[in-house]
């Protein structure tokens, strides 16, 4: 993966680690922020929210991507398309001090509305942060493109 332009990048990584803050993990106590930039430049943002009957609890990166569908999905006709994703986590009130990657579900609904070369940035901050591609935390994923179109 490419270095990243710190500009753009800045926000995307401050935003993630800002998200963190609302985080609702009451029986975890692991916060959890997200941030999803979109093709078309716009950002959303996610925290995980748990739930007493725990299956019910959604992550970070789920939330954000859920933001980012429902607010901006197909502007004239187009399926948002995700360009890159920030993700932070650790201990509520402690700054990161992990890598905090996405699970499977949020990796598969990552892989909905983006393709094998999106960045996933996982971050523990704007100066110690890890890059990788869709492709490499989800190979050979299954995908909208593999159900036939009518």
């Amino acid at each position: 993966m490419s270095e990243i332009s710190l500009n753009r990048e800045n926000e995307i990584f401050i935003r993630a680690l800002k998200a963190r803050e609302g985080a609702y993990c009451p029986y975890s106590h692991y916060a959890v922020g997200a941030c999803v930039e979109t093709e078309d430049g716009s950002f959303f943002d996610g925290c995980n929210i748990e739930n007493a009957s725990y299956g019910l609890t959604v992550c970070a990166e789920r939330v954000a991507i859920f933001k980012a569908v429902s607010e901006s999905s197909k502007k004239n006709g187009a399926v948002l398309r995700i360009k890159r994703i920030a993700i932070a986590g650790g201990a509520k009130g402690d700054n990161p001090d992990g890598y905090a990657y996405p699970c499977g579900a949020c990796r598969q609904v990552i892989r909905e509305f983006a393709d094998e070369n999106t960045e996933i940035i996982i971050i523990k901050s704007t100066d110690d942060y890890k890059i990788s591609s869709l492709g490499e935390l989800l190979p050979d994923s299954f995908g909208p493109d593999h159900l036939k179109k009518e």
